[in-house]
């Protein structure tokens, strides 16, 4: 296996990884106010995501970032928590997020949080100098792996509201609900 499919396939492994639930269930409750309608939007949010990462991964490889990991481990599941409810408080009536711009800049400052938690794996994974080809495919399998994700998540979203008739507002606050709940769980285990 080369290097560049050896970083893609650390890159895909970390985000849909079971264990890596953390990861997934920000992305849910990322995408949790967009109708299926809006999958561009969807898209343009989960790469906002990206973008963070990589930006945090980019400065930890050069050695930028110390390692918290304490403090990583509280504020991954704080950023889902704060989506949650931002999905809940901004959506209205109408079935739509109020200010998509908004979301789009939280996804792009949560990933930099975020990062913190890929940028370990990634120096570690670091066998040279130059950061450019493995960051780029790193970041690649993120991407491929969040936007396989989104496809089930996108899947589930159309089962519930094309073929059970499902209200796109419920399907919010259940998700947003669900993301907060295991988020704080998340958040009181890394308390103590």
């Amino acid at each position: 296996m080369d290097n560049f499919t050896t970083f893609f396939t650390n890159g895909w492994h970390h985000i849909v990884d079971i264990n890596a639930y953390d990861h997934l269930l920000f992305v849910m409750t990322l995408c949790a106010a967009f109708k299926l309608n809006q999958w561009k939007q969807i898209l343009i949010i989960i790469t906002a995501f990206t973008i963070g990462h990589s930006v945090t991964l980019v400065i930890s490889a050069l050695g930028f970032i110390p390692d918290n990991p304490k403090i990583i481990d509280l504020l991954i599941p704080f950023t889902i928590m704060i989506t949650a409810i931002s999905n809940i408080k901004n959506y209205q009536k109408e079935g739509r997020f109020s200010n998509k711009n908004v979301k789009y800049l939280i996804a792009l400052v949560f990933g930099l949080i975020h990062g913190l938690a890929f940028a370990s794996n990634f120096k570690v994974m670091m066998f040279n100098s130059n950061i450019i080809k493995p960051l780029f495919a790193f970041n690649l399998g993120i991407e491929v792996g969040q936007l396989f994700i989104v496809a089930i998540f996108t899947a589930l979203l159309f089962v519930y509201s094309k073929i059970l008739k499902g209200n796109h507002s419920t399907w919010n606050i259940f998700v947003s609900g669900a993301g907060f709940g295991i988020a704080a769980t998340i958040f009181i285990g890394a308390l103590q």
